[in-house]
């Protein structure tokens, strides 16, 4: 009888951390649309710029009501987080504004293959061979998306698949500062050189102007853009904490699809055929790694 109520009370997890990650990825999905409708009218990194700025001034915010302290011993590992997040946003938000919304998010997803590489590299995590076929698979689903023997090569996608990679070193970076500093520290840290990569960018490069937006609409995009990313990660963070994060990594790839529906509504095309087959290999080589 303890046994069956242990049961059904897994499961309640598992439901509702399946239900948590489902909206995360809807909402995320939801965001990339956002940003691509954005990309109309501002640049990509005027949208990374203000988007960060909005979350310095939230994290800066509930430092003032809940304080913390600051370990200075690995302040290095702390920059090299930002600054490899604020990379891999510059190149995700790019992609979104120059190809399909559906083709940049998978192409951001696949991350967990670089960090799988990274962790074996540097933080001498063994690859099985199941793992090892998994790498396989992905890396040819990438190899369709991209067609870089064939005439529909583009850099856009190169960067996507660049943007995957910056990705997974911020995220093998935030591995081994987790237990070091609070989630806001580390969140500041990507936020606040978030603010200061653009803002170099604009002040010393002729790729992208500075400009002060007087258009409420505008605005009204860049506010819900932060509320539905912050709300995505609040639900992510929920999902991880009720349910095998191995349940939880597939499910996260349901924003695929999201993602290919708010973007035809918007005026994408469907795939063609080898992108629908690179997809299915990188969401079958994802599922096989986020198992292991």
């Amino acid at each position: 009888m303890l046994n069956n109520h242990k049961l059904l009370s897994k499961l309640k997890l598992i439901d509702k951390g399946v239900f948590f990650m489902l909206l995360s990825a809807l909402i995320a999905a939801l965001s990339g649309a956002v940003a691509k409708v954005l990309s109309q009218t501002i640049d990509p990194i005027e949208i990374v710029f203000y988007r960060n700025l909005l979350g310095v001034m939230i994290i800066l915010y509930s430092f003032k009501r809940v304080s913390v302290s600051i370990d200075k011993s690995k302040l290095h590992l702390l920059f090299l987080r930002g600054f490899f997040g604020t990379l891999a946003m510059l190149l995700f938000f790019y992609t979104i504004a120059t190809i399909p919304l559906g083709v940049a998010i998978i192409l951001n997803k696949t991350s967990p293959f670089f960090v799988t590489i990274l962790a074996y590299y540097l933080m001498k995590e063994s690859i099985s061979t199941s793992t090892f076929f998994a790498l396989i698979i992905g890396f040819i689903g990438i190899v369709l998306i991209v067609k870089p023997f064939g005439f529909d090569i583009s850099i856009e996608h190169i960067l996507g698949v660049l943007g995957g990679f910056f990705a997974a070193c911020a995220y093998a970076t935030i591995k081994k500062i987790k237990d070091i500093y609070d989630a806001r520290v580390i969140m500041l840290s990507f936020m606040g050189i978030g603010v200061v990569i653009p803002l170099l960018i604009f002040l010393f490069t002729p790729y992208a102007k500075f400009q002060i937006h007087t258009d409420v609409f505008v605005w009204l995009l860049i506010a819900l853009m932060a509320v539905l990313s912050t709300a995505s990660q609040w639900f992510l963070t929920r999902a991880y904490s009720l349910t095998k994060a191995s349940i939880i990594g597939v499910v996260g790839y349901t924003s695929i699809p999201f993602a290919v529906g708010f973007g035809v509504v918007l005026g994408d095309s469907l795939p063609d055929m080898y992108t629908f087959l690179g997809i299915a290999f990188i969401v079958l080589g994802g599922i096989l790694v986020s198992k292991k």
